[in-house]
């Protein structure tokens, strides 16, 4: 089903999805996987009975919402394909049933704030993405981070295979495969399940992952966790 005469906005809706995910889970993978096309300023799924395997995702731009529209209809998520367009509106019932209802005058002021936030954020992730960047050209100021179990000391040569630190715990194979595979050569994700955090993903050749590395450095899984790419070492 396509957009039909709803005009193009920056809210989509997403239904036909797999009813036995639970509902946070559903929500941290639906941000991964759409956040490609642009910034995020919501995602909503609720497992009342008449809203089960539906979700709607705001965007802060109505060209990432059209991108999506484009690029994801009937793309296989969890074993089942999507079924997206414009959402109508996100109505004042599924806001208020969310915890996100907000009068009208108030807006604004929350705008505005989360303008400052996303300013605060975006130089947050260019400094990790630096200090990831120059990881091992001067091994002595750049060390591992406490609590990152794995990280790997100096700079390995270019290979296929990629080494993803400082993911949140909670992350699954299902989200950094549906983040990786949008790349050329992609071949697998393994998961370390004995140190929570980090990750291996494969391509065919050394180009292809770096195309990935370049494409997905510092990229957030949640707000506190920018991903560091580096080269695996053989």
């Amino acid at each position: 089903m396509l957009s039909g005469d709803i005009p193009p906005n920056q809210t989509i809706y997403v239904r036909n999805l797999n009813e036995k995910v639970k509902k946070e889970e559903l929500k941290r993978s639906l941000y991964a996987l759409f956040s490609q096309f642009g910034r995020i300023s919501d995602v909503v799924a609720l497992k009342t009975p008449k809203l089960r395997g539906q979700a709607w995702v705001v965007f802060s731009e109505i060209t990432a919402a059209s991108a999506a529209v484009r690029q994801m209809q009937s793309f296989p998520f969890y074993d089942k394909p999507m079924r997206i367009q414009y959402a109508k509106t996100k109505s004042d019932c599924i806001a208020k049933a969310d915890g996100t209802y907000v009068p009208r005058e108030k807006k604004k002021k929350q705008e505005e704030k989360a303008e400052k936030r996303r300013k605060a954020e975006n130089e947050a992730e260019q400094t990790a993405t630096n200090v990831v960047q120059n990881n091992g050209t001067n091994n002595a100021s750049h060390t591992s981070r406490p609590g990152k179990p794995g990280a790997q000391e100096g700079a390995a040569s270019p290979n296929s295979i990629l080494f993803i630190q400082n993911l949140p715990h909670e992350t699954t194979s299902m989200m950094l495969q549906m983040l990786f595979q949008q790349y050329p050569g992609f071949k697998e994700v393994r998961m370390v399940e004995a140190k929570p955090g980090i990750s291996f993903v494969e391509y065919a050749d050394e180009i292809q992952a770096s195309i990935a590395m370049q494409a997905l450095q510092g990229f957030k899984i949640t707000p506190q966790n920018p991903m560091g790419i580096t080269y695996a070492k053989k």
